[in-house]
């Protein structure tokens, strides 16, 4: 889907390592990067619920109707992908409130991951 942006929450194709299914799972746009002549790219993390056991640099969303989920949920940090803009579907953004906390989380594990 072009015309994604920074900070919007989107569903995504995550495919099962056990099967050969895909579900549509929530993540979020953290980059847009522009390579000319290639297709649009997202850089997303992994949006799981808070139900699930937590990971350091997870961050809770603060306003689920804002960010257009249904159940309590984490952005994880540690939980970087690059997918395609088109395979992307818009369902809403990350409340402005919990950005510098995304932003925070993201730093450290990118520092750690670099040493």
């Amino acid at each position: 889907m072009p015309g994604c942006e920074v900070w919007d929450l989107v569903k995504v194709p995550f495919p099962y390592t056990n099967r050969p299914v895909q579900q549509r799972r929530p993540a979020l746009v953290v980059a847009v990067p522009d390579a000319p002549g290639a297709p649009e790219l997202l850089w997303v993390l992994m949006v799981t619920s808070a139900a699930n056991r937590g990971w350091p640099g997870d961050v809770a969303v603060s306003d689920l109707h804002v960010a257009g989920l249904p159940a309590a949920s984490v952005v994880r940090s540690a939980k970087i992908a690059t997918i395609e803009a088109r395979d992307a579907e818009r369902i809403g953004q990350l409340p402005p409130k919990d950005r510098t906390e995304v932003v925070e989380a993201l730093r450290a594990s990118l520092a750690q991951a670099l040493g």
